[in-house]
């Protein structure tokens, strides 16, 4: 903005022949700093050379004034104007959040919490009234759908284009993720939330074995023996839990697979697109993947007497509400799980992730008055502690791989 009053004042000078000589002089010395700028600059208007544009307009060209001797002299009244006016148009200003980057990575990891613990909680509230949980698991994904396609016609984000190619990769990905989704949501239903979060911490046991026997990625020997406790505390945990049964256990452990398959998957299935456009598409596909299965499995009991039963429990309004936002907080909880992911390192992502699920399992327990023996509860910190060293030395083990490849 600096550059471009000062060029225009340049070209109201010259168009007056009745100004006085002093005038002229600062005229003849704005022109031939102008044509040394022109002579030494090169456009800045092409990406590939470097240049920004928004919305075809160049950014801070200032920047490039700056190298010259001549253009700083000039313009250093200008600037002092433009500070005393307490409005600067061609320096940035770093506002609050930007000085305290902290507040808002803190500020994703507590709504990131949050609405993890509040949709575990609502969700299993929904099963002691409703216990239908290929349906509901239909209902989550039917909400974040409906949210992507109204943010999607607002622009907020702007839709990817997707093509055959694209779809053929996701396909899988969602397909697992379909899977996962309502075996989880099974076990939620029958067992105590918090005995299925100690059942999923045996996912990286599935993601090691996986990696070594069927992608034929050796896994160092110190990420197997921090499995060790991972393995040990569940099977605690497993014996005494009082609301133990199998079709709970089995299903936890059918999602622990479908997900390491999807992130087998995933692997394969990078992509140029941002992780919300990604996510977007996979629940679209997941959505049509679960539905056929909760017709079939759920459909008749629901027309002959689960609707009733459950309004007749809680009413209209309150059934419709719980199933709004238990769909908006699962949608919005795994798109902050994302968000968060892209701003931290690995290893802070991965702890923050164990110490997720330690929140999870103490509220569920506090809410519904869970009663847990003390052997489940051994169990269940050991697991939870062999979970979080497995994730501080695979982050630190890939963060060395990472700087071996930048070396």
């Amino acid at each position: 903005m600096e550059s471009r009053v000062l060029l225009r004042a340049t070209a109201t000078v010259t168009g007056v022949p009745q100004l006085r000589r002093p005038i002229r002089a600062i005229n003849r010395q704005f022109s031939t700093a102008s044509s040394s700028f022109t002579a030494f600059a090169k456009p800045i208007g092409s990406i590939g050379e470097g240049g920004n544009l928004i919305s075809g307009r160049q950014l801070r060209p200032l920047l490039l004034l700056d190298s010259l001797p001549e253009k700083r002299e000039i313009l250093k009244p200008v600037r002092a104007a433009a500070a005393e006016g307490g409005d600067s148009a061609g320096e940035t200003k770093v506002g609050f959040l930007g000085k305290y980057p902290w507040l808002v990575t803190g500020f994703f990891f507590f709504m990131w919490y949050f609405l993890n613990v509040i949709f575990n909680i609502l969700n299993k509230k929904i099963y002691n009234y409703f216990p239908y949980p290929y349906f509901v698991s239909v209902i989550h994904l039917f909400v974040g759908v409906v949210y992507c396609l109204v943010s999607w016609s607002v622009g907020l984000p702007k839709r990817a284009p997707i093509n055959s190619d694209i779809l053929k990769v996701l396909i899988p990905v969602a397909v697992c993720h379909a899977i996962g989704h309502v075996t989880s949501n099974v076990s939620f239903a029958a067992v105590a939330v918090s005995f299925t979060h100690t059942i999923k911490a045996l996912e990286p046991f599935f993601n090691a074995s996986a990696s070594q026997f069927l992608l034929g990625q050796p896994i160092p020997i110190t990420l197997w023996l921090s499995l060790a406790p991972v393995v040990l505390g569940v099977a605690m945990a497993s014996l005494t839990e009082l609301s133990f049964n199998w079709l709970g256990f089995i299903s936890a452990m059918i999602s622990n697979i479908s997900f390491t398959y999807r992130s087998i998957f995933s692997k394969k299935a990078m992509t140029d697109m941002d992780s919300t456009n990604v996510y977007a598409y996979i629940s679209i596909i997941a959505l049509f993947v679960c539905l056929p299965p909760a017709i079939i499995v759920e459909g008749p009991q629901l027309l002959k007497h689960g609707f009733n039963d459950a309004i007749a429990k809680v009413g209209m309004t309150k059934f419709i509400s719980d199933l709004f936002w238990v769909g908006m907080f699962y949608h919005l909880y795994n798109q902050l799980a994302t968000n968060t992911l892209e701003r931290v390192a690995p290893l802070t992502h991965a702890v923050g992730n164990v110490l997720k699920r330690v929140f999870v399992i103490g509220f569920s327990i506090v809410i519904f008055g869970n009663k847990i023996s003390t052997q489940t509860g051994i169990g269940t910190g050991i697991a939870i502690a062999g979970v979080a060293l497995y994730s501080v030395i695979k982050a630190k083990i890939e963060e060395e791989k990472r700087q071996g490849k930048t070396a």
